[in-house]
């Protein structure tokens, strides 16, 4: 894999000054879920001057590019676009200073405090380094730039828009830049991301006065309840060897001490490595829901899906492939890594297609805040994703995404 990139590493060196220029601007005008109109725009108008058959408005705002060069395999790459409703916290000189309108119509600070401007530029860059060295690869490439992540329907809605129009893809890939060392790349047969399930309980009971509890059904004590007994299913429902966990983010009730309130919403987070103890789980939330409303003399409670994300599982025999890839070019700087507890919606693709898909990571941290993390035993201090102190560190975060990128399509082009 190093002698297929060695010709290719002029191009890469001379697009760095550009890529870092699209990434700043990406950064300091970022657009929330499914609102990616700018960053799409920009996409679809460099892929087009690259000569790639342009599909925009998938999904809403997603764009496929497709560039066919002779007879092979098709290999699909992915970058999700949106940023987050955050207050960018940083001081860099980019910095986000951005606000919008979320899907519910509340005004917010946006800011890519995950990462997606990388990965956009990430791809931005191997797409213009495949179409400028054509003679060095033959098959189909068909890049993904993906609209709403962070909520969790970007892939599903893109996927509904593309039904059988497109060409179905040999592999699928896509990567994520995380703290880690700079220059490293992180790889993993089999779950490398967790599921992720967002709900929000609402108990519907009956409104009183405070001094007067007996006429009526506390969903306050419902709630209260409900939170305790929720915590048992990790605890007393799980499997001692299977990971999982639950997390109640957020508990609203009433107005004024002295008026028992008519509803209460638990909002709650949980995170499982396989379909069956995620299954197992969402069935006791609603079991236990239920039964804490029943036990109140209430009707059932009301049960909604903020978000839902698969695991991410990746397939075995193409992660192998890829593995000696990544261990041919990156040499040590090549690792294999332990599953993360973040989620993704990246699965979906590969789950609707039935096709074989594998994701990856990449260190994003700063090299000498990164040595004395190690050296301190302090590397879960280092603002992680989502964090509003979230940095990454362009050199070497930049070209090591991109070429990662690169080999991984060329493993099968």
């Amino acid at each position: 894999m190093r002698q297929r990139l060695q010709p290719l590493q002029n191009t890469i060196q001379s697009l760095l000054p550009a890529l870092t220029d699209i990434y700043k601007d990406l950064h300091q005008n970022p657009e929330l879920s499914m609102q990616e109109y700018r960053t799409a725009g920009i996409v679809a108008e460099k892929l087009a001057a690259l000569g790639y058959e342009v599909h925009k408005e998938l999904g809403v705002t997603g764009v496929v590019g497709i560039l066919k060069n002779g007879p092979g395999k098709t290999v699909m790459l992915r970058a999700d676009m949106d940023a987050l409703p955050i207050e960018e916290k940083t001081n860099l000189p980019y910095a986000s200073k951005v606000t919008g309108k979320t899907l519910d119509g509340e005004m917010t600070p946006v800011a890519h405090m995950c990462g997606h401007d990388l990965h956009v530029t990430w791809l931005l860059g191997a797409a213009e380094v495949m179409a400028k060295h054509r003679n060095s690869w033959t098959g189909t490439l068909m890049l993904v730039f993906q609209p709403g992540e962070e909520c969790g329907i970007g892939a599903l809605s893109m996927l509904k828009d593309m039904q059988d129009t497109f060409p179905k893809p040999d592999i699928i890939l896509g990567q994520h830049v995380m703290p880690g060392a700079p220059g490293t790349v992180g790889y993993r047969t089999g779950v490398i991301l967790s599921a992720g399930d967002s709900l929000s309980i609402t108990f519907k009971g009956k409104g009183a006065h405070g001094a007067m509890p007996h006429l009526a059904k506390d969903p306050v004590m419902m709630a209260a309840y409900t939170a305790v007994r929720l915590q048992s299913i990790v605890s007393r429902e799980i499997a001692p060897l299977d990971s999982a966990v639950l997390t109640i983010g957020c508990i609203n009730a009433g107005t004024k001490e002295n008026i028992i309130p008519d509803e209460a919403v638990i909002k709650l987070n949980m995170r499982s490595y396989s379909d069956n103890v995620r299954e197992k789980m969402l069935s006791s939330v609603k079991k236990i829901c239920t039964c804490e409303s029943h036990a109140s003399g209430a009707a059932d409670p009301n049960i909604s899906v903020i978000s839902s994300y698969p695991v991410t599982d990746n397939d075995a025999a193409a992660m192998d492939v890829i593995r000696e890839g990544f261990i041919d070019y990156f040499g040590d700087k090549a690792y294999e890594t332990p599953p993360a507890v973040a989620s993704e919606d990246f699965s979906q693709f590969g789950r609707k297609w039935q096709v074989p898909y594998v994701f990856w990571l990449v260190g994003g941290t700063d090299g000498a805040i990164w040595d004395n993390a190690v050296k301190t035993d302090s590397v879960n201090s280092i603002p992680a994703n989502h964090s509003s102190l979230f940095t990454v560190s362009l050199d070497p975060a930049l070209r090591t995404g991109m070429e990662a990128m690169l080999v991984g399509a060329l493993c099968w082009l």
